[in-house]
């Protein structure tokens, strides 16, 4: 991938927003506005700004849920604890407006900059960086509407300010929430715009282009839009934001299946993953390790959007247990390991006549011993133990060290990487991941599935096939065959299995938090739970609370925007 971060970062400070405020720009342009003009690098640093600071896997959202608490107080640990209001909006991306008025500054210049001396060249670099950047805007408002988009006091489904020009020091920033389906209308008129200028994939494939650069030769085609651009927001990108857009809209805390946004959402992931092989395609290694470049290569075909890869410890640091010289950060619940099934497929009973109390970890979904470090389970042969005798390991045993419930994650930690004693470390190779085709396999299952039934097929795949297909390539009900999932015939049936293989797949990458709201059940999940090894068996032991009001599903406005801003309206109960 070519790390197109590597240009130069821009000094010039159009404006300064704190993280949880829309706007407070600087007196005056220190830098001057001439360069902006003159600069094309200069001038680029503005939609690069536009790429900063993404949504990715390394949030750690999943201690806010009941997957995981932490062993430190933290926002996350803050916010499923009743602190969680509009003065301490903890999961806020109130602060992504800051990337919207950079690309709509980019939008501004992009005309006054001289990219190429050659005239159709240079034109084509204008069309090409202004869809990328009113791609980025639509993106980000996305972002933003996930997490604030609401209902006011008045019952009124509301989405979030919709900004599509540069604000500059005087302009009136006191702006209103759009409608919420305005907002989803507003966010796909901008990527259905960015859609007539990117190709489908930086592979400088002609078939690809948009029709737009039919006429254009080439070999400068190909120069403007090929390979060397990889790593930018493109066609294909575009297209599985607009599904994800399409399910949030239609999920049951925002407009419940109305407005045809299942059809929408289905009819373009049927699109996108037979363009990836169907159910076929689904890739047969999943994306269980970040750290994992295969044969040393930079190709990783689950996933579809990431930054450049870099090396760092800093996960592996901030997660392995103790005695491996980390600071046990995460902890899964006992609550999730339970969301696991047995090896046959069927859901995790105690009364399963494979069920072990002395064992209760083996027997089951192979996925559990991947992701995480139960007792006696070892990261490359080092083993864990969080029971009794286990030293630094064992539960509560080291403040803000040791595990709180008894488990430790080990998805995303590279297992080979070594923290010496003297806090010296090896460094593994990582990527921060924004798309993965797994998150939009199961959003088409989850489609299907609402508009028909476990059996319904969109561009010949179901719910039943691609649920099938994600938890045989895991390992469950091999030999005998997915009894369970054969069994489930209804909709409903289907659903919550669909939701917790979601649960499972994409645990610890900062999924979970927003399904739940999305689905309208953050507020009622429960008090997480843990377990330890008393030596013969294990101990269920309560963890923490978590406490979550009727109007958690909504994430607040920061308070703060609410004061300063009087046509800013409130998400109810806050």
């Amino acid at each position: 991938m070519k790390i197109f971060f590597k240009y130069t970062t821009i000094v010039i400070v159009l404006l300064s927003l704190g993280a949880c405020t829309m706007l407070e720009p600087l007196d005056e342009n220190l830098q001057g506005e001439n360069r902006l003009n003159n600069d094309p690098t200069f001038a680029e640093g503005l939609l690069l700004n536009g790429y900063e600071g993404m949504p990715n896997q390394y949030s750690f959202s999943d201690v806010a849920t009941d997957d995981a608490v932490n062993n430190v107080v933290n926002n996350y640990r803050r916010m499923a604890t009743g602190e969680w209001n509009a003065q301490n909006a903890f999961s806020s991306r109130w602060g992504q407006y800051e990337q919207i008025l950079y690309v709509n500054n980019f939008l501004e210049v992009i005309d006054n900059v001289s990219w190429k001396r050659d005239s159709v060249t240079n034109q084509l670099f204008k069309e090409r960086m202004r869809g990328e950047a009113i791609a980025l805007r639509a993106i980000r408002h996305f972002w933003i509407l996930q997490e604030h988009g609401g209902k006011s006091n008045s019952g009124e489904l509301l989405g979030i300010p919709y900004i599509s020009e540069f604000l500059s020091f005087d302009d009136d920033f006191n702006l209103p929430r759009l409608g919420f389906q305005e907002t989803v209308d507003r966010i796909n008129t901008d990527l259905e715009e960015a859609l007539e200028y990117l190709p489908m994939d930086w592979d400088g494939d002609l078939a690809k282009r948009p029709s737009r650069y039919d006429g254009v030769n080439d070999e400068r085609y190909q120069f403007v839009f090929g390979s060397s651009q990889d790593g930018r927001v493109s066609g294909r990108i575009i297209k599985a934001i607009q599904a994800k857009m399409d399910m949030l809209a239609a999920s049951p805390a925002f407009l419940n299946g109305l407005g045809g946004n299942y059809q929408k959402a289905a009819n373009i992931l049927g699109d996108l993953l037979n363009d990836n092989g169907g159910v076929a395609g689904l890739d047969p290694n999943g994306l269980t390790n970040f750290y994992d470049f295969p044969n040393g290569t930079r190709t990783f075909p689950e996933v579809l959007w990431r930054e450049n890869v870099y090396s760092s410890a800093w996960v592996e640091e901030a997660n392995f247990p103790p005695s491996l010289n980390g600071d046990g950060g995460v902890n899964p619940t006992q609550n999730f390991v339970d969301a696991f099934p047995m090896l046959d497929g069927t859901p995790f009973s105690t009364s399963h006549p494979d069920y072990d109390a002395a064992n209760p970890y083996t027997n089951r979904d192979p996925r559990l011993a991947l992701y995480v470090l139960y007792n006696g389970n070892d990261l490359n042969g080092r083993v864990i133990n969080t029971g009794v005798g286990g030293g630094s390991d064992e539960v509560d045993k080291v403040q803000g060290k040791s595990t709180r419930s008894g488990f430790y994650m080990k998805k995303l930690l590279a297992p080979d990487l070594v923290i010496s004693n003297d806090g010296s470390t090896t460094t593994t190779e990582k990527m921060n991941i924004y798309l993965r085709y797994t998150d939009l396999y199961l959003l088409l299952a989850e489609a299907a599935n609402e508009l028909g039934g476990p059996d319904n097929m969109v561009d010949g795949m179901s719910a039943r096939s691609i649920i099938g297909a994600i938890r045989s390539r895991a390992g469950v009900g091999l030999g005998n065959g997915d009894a369970y999932l054969s069994s489930i015939t209804s909709k409903e049936d289907m659903r919550e299995l669909i939701r917790n293989e979601r649960r499972l797949e994409l645990c610890f990458e900062g999924y979970r938090l927003y399904d739940l709201r999305r689905w309208g059940i953050l507020n009622t999940i429960p008090n997480v739970k843990g377990a330890k090894y008393n030596g013969a068996n294990y101990t269920i032991l309560n963890v923490e609370p978590r406490i979550y009001g009727d109007n958690a599903n909504y994430g607040p406005i920061p308070q703060n925007e609410i004061v300063k801003f009087n046509q800013l309206v409130q998400n109810e109960g806050w």
